[in-house]
């Protein structure tokens, strides 16, 4: 709300400029219109023409949007670098020091918390910046350095600009609407050009200024809306992608109506326009610097950042007491309205998005887990806005190849069945480095790449599962990175993925030799070697362990949502061991919810072979990833790759996150022998390979380039 009431604020600069200046005396000039109960001005009419523009360009799309914004800072630098080495030979210090900004005169120094919640509305750009960090390279980096040095750099334009031209034209005579289109006809007198063209130059800027301002408002809201939409606080029907743009159009046209609606209701009051999105922003702040210091002191796993706020917390308690305070100092109609917009928020939370969102606030969060630590009271209203809806279980499914995809996606369709979850497909379009992202991207747009067609079959293939699935498709340069970038950016509990046997040395982990040294899983792996999907008659072999476990999950989602018949494997080496064995499964089995699974002993202690032969009746093999180290597997056999290899039956591989220290990466043996086969070839996905990737748009529900 805070940056639609900037919009129209803006876009009343423009109409000011556009009718009052460029288009006053010319036969284009615009009109006043009497409807009765409303009058619009020109300038209104002016507005409107800004708004409608700039919502067009945004609707059209983000990369349109991005390229009209270079383009309009950089005409406007450069203008008014100009302005203010011309203007420079026009100041008078004597205006500014004596006649311009005499205290009293002004209002005195009480004068000055009131202009500055005034003019905030000059200053919200800042927050805007981080609403597209989606789609920056190198965030960590690039994000500071755009906020802090963009303060930096706006405080010093400002500073000189402004000084200028109370240094020119006394303060009590400035105009109140056009000001620089004064200053600069006082400026320009004299200079050759500049004299003729100096003053519609200027005009021109301040086109260029307001246009920049309303331009990035309307862009930013459109994020605001998608990333609401995405955590269910307001309904996602916002963020439909509009089939040719692949922006989320709705959710712009929502945000321009709100614009033309405070354009022709408050226009002819500009203050209140300026305070109410002053009012609605410092509040923003505050809250920004309120979650500052819920991310350091709730020790948020997730939340390892580059750069670090200095003078922590005295940075952020002074952050979050100056914009609360400032607001004090605005006129009581701002501060009413935006109340009843804070209230309207609170209300729409505890009706609506309280039911719908599973997203928690980390200070929350870390009340209710520590309720001895905290008041009774701060412990009661943690429980109460607490969302009502648990986190979805996510399953990602990286897909390419048609041939295998279908196999893929019932398996994760069963699990997020069975889990009341959601499954991610994502096609990952491997792109040649030599071909940039962004040509690839557009190739999709326009409809050169065929992948609408493969996450169709996805989605049909979840319908038959009844398990709710979105779709995606990914460009990128190393494709198998991006498996684990997705997983981590759609919060995945389980990926699922296809496997194409590479070097031994790889074998029996889902990651290559590199990622083995350097990487832990994100989260539950599933890799699938695929001779057909047929879920009918599982086989499960274990010795216990966290992969044993996740096989036994996967287990009992197939038996429940496809009507698996489960079957438990153990391998001991003698006889004699035959009853402490199925004691043993017996019990696994019951504690995994597999109380139903029939229950194989084998005693010759030949584990390759009595899952190979017990494989010859069903139709599906579970089986745990390797513990064994990756120097091991250079120099000796994998125990069970020959069974993978050569078993008629699809094999689904299971592995769970584990921390191991290098020495272990390296060196480990694993457990072998009778008591542990869980050992298979390496799962490097056939259907995906990695990537760097870069986002075109978080709007769009199906490209993540």
């Amino acid at each position: 709300m805070g940056l639609a009431f900037a919009s129209a604020f803006y876009c009343i600069g423009f109409g000011g400029y556009l009718a009052g200046d460029l288009l006053a005396g010319t036969m284009f000039a615009l009109p006043t219109l009497d409807l009765g109960l409303l009058v619009i001005t020109d300038i209104q009419i002016g507005a409107l023409i800004a708004g409608v523009l700039f919502v067009g360009v945004n609707y059209i799309g983000a990369k349109e949007t991005g390229g009209i914004q270079t383009v309009i800072v950089l005409l406007l630098l450069s203008i008014l670098t100009i302005f203010a080495l011309v203007g420079w030979f026009s100041f008078d210090w004597g205006t500014l020091t004596v006649d311009g900004f005499a205290p009293e005169a002004a209002g005195g120094y009480g004068a000055i918390l009131p202009a500055t919640g005034l003019v905030f509305v000059s200053f919200l750009g800042y927050a805007k910046i981080a609403t597209v960090a989606e789609e920056m390279k190198n965030p960590s980096r690039n994000l500071p350095i755009a906020v802090v040095g963009s303060v930096a750099i706006v405080t010093v334009i400002y500073t000189i600009l402004v000084a200028l031209m109370v240094g020119i034209v006394p303060w009590d005579i400035l105009d109140d609407s056009t000001p620089v289109s004064q200053v600069a006809e006082i400026a320009f007198a004299g200079w050759p050009v500049l004299d003729i063209v100096g003053v519609s130059l200027i005009t021109f800027a301040a086109l260029l200024a307001t246009a920049s301002s309303a331009n990035a408002s309307i862009l930013s809201s459109a994020r605001i809306n998608f990333a609401m939409g995405r955590d269910k606080i307001v309904t996602n029907w916002l963020n439909d992608v509009h089939p040719r743009f692949s922006t989320p159009y709705r959710s712009i046209l929502v945000t321009g109506a709100m614009i033309v609606v405070f354009i022709l209701v408050l226009g002819q009051d500009l203050e209140i326009l300026a305070t109410a999105a002053s009012v609605l922003h410092l509040i923003v702040y505050a809250l920004m610097n309120l979650a500052l210091i819920a991310f350091r002191e709730t020790d948020v796993p997730e939340y390892d950042p580059t750069f670090t706020v200095p003078l922590y917390p005295i940075t952020p308690i002074v952050g979050a007491t100056a914009s609360l305070g400032l607001i004090y100092f605005i006129q009581w109609e701002a501060q009413v309205l935006s109340i009843l917009f804070v209230l309207g928020a609170v209300g729409w939370y505890f009706l609506y998005a309280r039911q719908h969102t599973s997203v928690e606030g980390e200070a929350g969060r870390y009340i209710r887990e520590h309720p001895e630590d905290m008041p009774d009271f701060a412990v009661s209203a943690a429980e109460a806005t607490s969302p009502e809806v648990s986190e979805d279980y996510t399953v990602l499914v990286p897909v390419s190849n048609p041939q295998t995809e279908s196999g893929l996606i019932a398996i994760g369709s069963a699990l997020a069945n069975h889990n009341n979850g959601v499954v991610h497909a994502v096609h990952i379009v491997s792109v040649p480095d030599q071909t940039s992202l962004d040509y690839v991207s557009q190739q999709y747009k326009e409809g050169n790449i065929p992948s609408e067609g493969l996450l169709e079959s996805a989605r049909e293939t979840a319908e038959t599962y009844d398990a709710d699935i979105e779709t995606h498709t990914v460009f990128s340069h190393r494709s198998f990175d991006e498996i684990f970038d997705a997983a981590d950016r759609y919060n995945a509990d389980t990926v699922v993925m296809g496997w194409s046997p590479r070097r031994p040395w790889t074998s029996g982990r889902t990651g290559t030799a590199l990622d083995e040294l350097t990487m832990d899983l994100p989260c539950d792996f599933l890799v699938f070697k695929d001779r057909g999907f047929d879920p009918s008659r599982v086989l499960l072999p274990t010795a216990g362990g966290p992969d044993s476990d996740l096989s036994a999950e996967t287990a009992k989602a197939l038996r429940d949502v496809a009507g698996a018949d489960i079957s438990v494997m153990h391998v001991v080496g003698e006889d004699t061991e035959r009853a402490k064995a199925m004691g043993f499964i017996g019990g696994w089995a019951d504690e995994h919810g597999l109380g139903d699974a029939n229950l194989i002993v084998e005693t010759d202690g030949d584990i390759e072979g009595s899952i190979g032969e017990a494989a010859k009746d069903h139709s599906l093999v579970l089986l745990g990833a390797t513990r064994q180290g990756l120097l091991s597997r250079l120099f000796q056999n994998r125990l069970v790759f020959d069974v993978v290899d050569e078993v008629d039956c699809s094999v689904l591989l299971s592995e769970r996150p584990a921390s191991r220290s290098l020495r272990e990466r390296l060196f480990s043996r694993g457990k072998r022998g009778a008591t542990e086969y869980s050992e298979v070839p390496d799962a490097e996905t056939s259907d995906t390979e990695t990537s760097d990737r870069k986002r075109d748009s978080p709007a769009d529900e199906n490209v993540d380039a």
